[in-house]
């Protein structure tokens, strides 16, 4: 958003001792300075002098009520000389599902001690002010806006997006009940108040202090957004219920005091999930008491504090799914630290940021004790340096996990992580990662680690305290090469489409046979595009690939890790050597690795002994929940996701797919073994590990251009291509095959589609399935062990849990699931957490 440039205004900040008394005197505001004139009070008071200016109606009067009748769903503005409802009296707004504009004109505040009510959406528009009193009650079915900014009759008429603006010093204050069935709740004024409850369940509750305010429809987040700050203040301090809440003051102060009992509450909708924001970008967001964001389905919502100061009082926390706080700098205090931990031990994820805005240095010191316990996650990030201070210990005694992070946007800002007290993981199953500038520094001072502490399954940690260099560009990411067995993550996505290493202009792998990835590199599921790999220098002492290993990576070795990262890129496969979009070479881990773009040969006949994949090469290693999406066109060994798996490699709960609206040779999934090749798999090409549950949708095809000899009944006898594997000599299990298998006719022969392996001598187990008809195939392997025909599905069967046998686990908790209209089981983990 943006902000007038106007000096910063004088803040007044509540005591941490305040009194739980009438909130409004803690921020220098009197009923009494309100100007409530007896006329605003008197009973018996009603609107008076409307008249409607833009669209049609009636106005009625009866006695102690008024009523205004808007025929259909339209919409209308009326001016009125005063607009107070006294406590005995009503007024009704018959608009079925349209919406009234209702404009003061005269020279006092609107005073609603008695009721409100409407069919549609009300907007009332006093410069003077707006007071809803104890006795007040506000009913609607569609939005109700209280403001002392106006706006355009011509947009209001128009509908959509609404600007409101003014130079109003009035307030705008809610000591009754205000509450929409159907619609939004927008209070909106240089000082907004509520003292009173605000019940939106469908819609937002948002109060905004400003001159300037942008006012837009949204089933889904904010729809109030201050454009121009007016130094004044939003303050809560009574009861606010709303799928989702929203408190902004752009250069005022935010007073969340909402004491206890957890009064402002967002509870989410069908189209909302419970979020509350509490804005005042330069000013203060003051906090006393819970905030609660849940969603409709009971799980954790989200609160967003963003502030350029912060003040936590008594029984200050967030209980939702996460809660962020963003601010230019900080120290965490006792009372700062006090909030955190009552939230963590809620079970609300924390991520604390300083973004050095204002001027500031971006530096976060924590100065107090933080200790909390359970699962939840603790990330304390800084613009440049965080520092744990002396004598101040960060504790966790569940399964939480902390992450202390410098250098939090990534720009290469030479920003430290420095501890000089203790952080105490002993008694947790968590974990703890600081991360830190390449340019700058990593003092880890006393670190206390579980001795018992074993790494989660499918993680791919190492150790349960680490300390990571940020790669934020590719300079950095080409330095990895000058400390191969450091640990590293990446601090954001990065494009290196214009690499410039060694004057080559194309990008040079990380690793070798003679010098192999020996740390770790944690994507931290961010993505790298554009990659440009081309290798055709000697992985010098790599005895199984002695030549070409390029990828991201060119060789990762036995101690090596590669972890949440996804890389798009184009892989060049020229010579004997190894190839793949991730690594050419794998001897270490790879896990939540995903791969798209393409391999394609550098230009025929060079790579008849290449062993290509769309994830890695060669596999000697371990690779789990990983997959390619790549289209590949190459001689040798060719598979969509792995090359050559040796017999030490494993491959488990991974994937190769195809867009569903890309045709087949022509797109991302498509794997193509042309020329010399023996062949593709669509998984993988040549298999003597282990393949377990992990499956292959992408086309396959085999088109080489000529047969050298051979032969019996294929033109060249043990060459072809196969939906899951071109040959296996290894184990396969709990698997799946669906792309399209086309094989090329040369001389009138050719080999036909095969739905498992073309040729078998290793182990296929019964619970190994192809899709019949996606494939194209009535058999699942061309030579060797066969494996039975029933193994074969159609697609009606590929849909149905029960045709794959009791050792595909589709339970709640089980490795595959099956989504509502999808052709084929998916893995689990696929759908997220």
């Amino acid at each position: 958003m943006s902000h007038p440039e106007q000096p910063r205004p004088t803040r007044r900040t509540p005591s941490r001792r305040q009194s739980s008394g009438p909130v409004w005197l803690s921020v220098g505001i009197s009923l009494a300075g309100l100007s409530l004139t007896p006329v605003a009070f008197a009973a018996g008071s009603l609107p008076q002098g409307g008249r409607y200016v833009a669209g049609t109606g009636t106005i009625a009067g009866a006695g102690n009520s008024l009523v205004i009748t808007q025929s259909g769903s339209t919409r209308g503005v009326i001016d009125w000389n005063s607009f107070s409802i006294g406590r005995s009296n009503s007024v009704t707004f018959n608009n079925g599902g349209g919406a009234t504009l209702n404009r003061v004109t005269g020279g006092s505040l609107s005073a609603i001690f008695g009721k409100l009510s409407a069919t549609g959406s009300v907007y009332l528009v006093n410069p003077q002010g707006v007071v809803v009193g104890p006795s007040g009650v506000v009913t609607t079915g569609g939005r109700f806006v209280a403001s002392t900014l106006d706006t355009d009759n011509c947009a209001f008429m128009n509908g959509g997006a609404l600007t409101l603006s003014g130079n109003s010093d009035a307030v705008v204050v809610n000591l009754g009940k205000i509450s929409s069935s159907g619609g939004d709740v927008f209070l909106i004024a240089r000082t907004v108040i509520n003292g009173g409850t605000v019940n939106a369940p469908d819609g937002t509750a948002e109060f905004a202090a400003g001159s300037k305010v942008l006012l837009r429809d949204s089933s889904s987040g904010q729809q109030v957004f201050v454009q121009a700050g007016s130094a004044g203040n939003v303050v809560d301090s009574g009861t606010t219920r709303a799928a989702q809440i929203s408190l902004q003051a752009a250069d005022g102060n935010v007073y969340a005091l909402a004491g206890g009992g957890a009064r402002i509450r967002a509870t989410g909708s069908a189209t909302r999930d419970g979020h509350v924001w509490l804005v005042a970008d330069d000013g203060t967001v003051s906090q006393r008491g819970a905030i609660v964001a849940k969603n409709p389905d009971g799980s954790g919502g989200t609160v967003d504090t963003e502030a350029a100061q912060l003040s936590f009082q008594r029984g200050a926390a967030v209980y939702a799914g996460r809660w962020n706080i963003a601010t230019p700098s900080l120290t965490v205090d006792a009372s700062v630290a006090r909030a955190l931990q009552r939230s963590l031990n809620a079970g609300s994820t924390v991520e604390l940021s300083t973004t050095g805005a204002n001027g500031a240095a971006g530096d976060l010191l924590i100065a107090s004790d933080i200790d909390w316990h359970g699962a939840s996650a603790l990330t304390l990030a800084a613009y440049h340096n965080v520092a744990l201070s002396p004598g101040a210990t960060i504790r966790d005694t569940g399964s939480g996990n902390l992450t202390l992070r410098a250098d939090a946007t990534s720009i290469d800002n030479g920003g430290s992580v420095t501890n000089g007290g203790t952080i105490d993981w002993s008694k947790s199953t968590g974990t703890v990662s600081a991360l830190y500038d390449m340019n700058g520094t990593y003092t880890p001072g006393t670190l206390l680690a579980n001795t018992t502490w074993t790494a989660p399954s499918d993680s791919g940690l190492i150790t349960q305290i680490t300390g990571y260099q940020l790669v934020n560009s590719l300079a950095d990411l080409e330095n990895i090469s000058l400390d191969l067995a450091s640990n590293y993550a990446l601090g954001k996505d990065i494009d290196i489409s214009t690499p410039r290493c060694c004057g080559t202009g194309v990008y040079v792998p990380i690793g070798t046979g003679a010098a192999p990835f020996a740390g770790q590199f944690d994507g931290l599921g961010h993505t790298i595009s554009n990659l440009n790999a081309w290798q055709s220098v000697p992985a010098t002492g790599d005895p199984a690939n002695p030549e070409a290993a390029s990828g991201l990576f060119g060789v990762v070795g036995a101690t090596g890790v590669v972890r949440n990262v996804s890389v798009n890129g184009f892989v060049s496969i020229s010579g004997y050597g190894s190839f793949g979009i991730l690594a050419g070479v794998n001897d270490g881990q790879i896990v939540r690795a995903q791969t798209s773009g393409s391999l394609s040969l550098s230009e025929p006949f060079v790579s008849i002994d290449a062993m290509s994949g769309g994830l890695v090469g060669s596999n000697y290693g371990t690779i789990t929940r990983s997959s390619s999406d790549a289209a590949m066109v190459s001689e040798g060994v060719l598979g969509g996701l792995v090359g050559y798996n040796f017999s030490t490699g494993v491959i488990r709960q991974s994937y190769e797919s195809q867009s569903p609206d890309i045709p087949p040779s022509f797109g991302p999934g498509t794997v193509n073994s042309a020329a010399h090749g023996l062949g593709a798999g669509g998984l993988v090409g040549t298999n003597d590990g282990l393949i377990t549950q992990s499956y292959a949708t992408g086309s396959v095809t085999y088109a080489p251009d000529y047969c050298g000899g051979g032969g019996g009944g294929f033109p060249c006898f043990g060459t072809g291509s196969a939906a899951l594997v071109q040959s296996n000599t290894g184990t396969i299990e709990q698997s799946f095959a669906t792309g399209t298998v086309t094989q090329m006719v040369l001389a009138g022969r050719g080999p036909p589609p095969f739905g498992l392996a073309l040729s078998n001598t290793g182990t296929i187990a019964n619970d190994v399935y192809w899709d019949t008809q996606t494939t194209g195939a009535t058999v699942g392997v061309g030579m060797g062990t066969p494996v039975p025909i029933a193994n074969g599905l159609t697609t009606a069967q590929m849909s149905v849990p029960s045709s794959f046998g009791p050792t595909f686990d589709f339970s709640s908790t089980g490795v595959w699931a099956l989504p509502a209209g999808a052709p084929h089981p998916v893995l689990r983990w696929q759908l997220g957490p």
